[in-house]
């Protein structure tokens, strides 16, 4: 999920050590701070690669909400939750009760809503109306946390989110008033990842 390329290498020691056969590489959205190892991976692996058809952005399989993605004996939904991103999607299994939010739902935090389509008042329905009517034990796996959290849950957020606990006019006003500074990575990294990253198009050497 959301693989990185200069984690690649690792990805691929770790998937030889366990004896795994990658069968998907799945972005929940197109990213503007990294570049997708995605194609890389596919290099590497065979795999195929995933992200919503929402997203603008090339893959073998490009999801639409309800899309349901098998793995073994288990299962997950693809639910569409734009606001930081046009096709920003929320990846569920209800079997195991945890979700995989990308960027949308960050752990007491929220993506950034100023730029590649950004909404706040889209994010702020995505939230409520998608995650937040999850089963509150449901666990939280956000793409990245900078606090050093590796999980939360549906329960937690609903009730200590500093951002999303707020009505939808003070979110708005929150989110118009981060004054964040430009992504350094964004004209370099959301041109390559429309195209599934370096790799699949020859630009990079496979990984030993």
């Amino acid at each position: 999920m959301d693989p990185v390329d200069t984690q690649v290498e690792r990805d691929v020691k770790l998937l030889k050590e366990l004896g795994l056969k990658l069968k998907y590489a799945i972005n929940t959205h197109c990213h503007a701070d990294h570049i997708t190892g995605t194609g890389i991976l596919k290099t590497n692996t065979g795999c195929k690669s995933m992200i919503s058809k929402e997203s603008g952005a090339q893959a073998d399989i490009l999801l639409n909400d309800g899309d349901k993605i098998k793995y073994g004996d288990q299962i997950i939904e693809a639910v569409a939750t734009p606001g930081h991103t046009n096709g920003c999607m929320t990846y569920v299994n209800h079997r195991e009760r945890f979700l995989l939010s990308g960027d949308t739902l960050l752990i007491r935090a929220c993506g950034r809503t100023d730029f590649q389509q950004g909404n706040p008042h889209v994010l702020y329905k995505s939230v409520h109306d998608r995650i937040f009517t999850l089963p509150d034990d449901y666990f939280v796996y956000p793409a990245h946390d900078y606090k050093g959290n590796l999980r939360s849950t549906v329960g937690e957020e609903k009730l200590h989110n500093p951002r999303l606990t707020k009505s939808v006019e003070e979110f708005v006003s929150i989110m118009e008033g981060l004054g964040l500074a430009y992504p350094k990575k964004i004209d370099v990294a959301v041109p390559w990842n429309l195209r599934c990253g370096p790799s699949q198009l020859g630009e990079v050497m496979k990984a030993d």
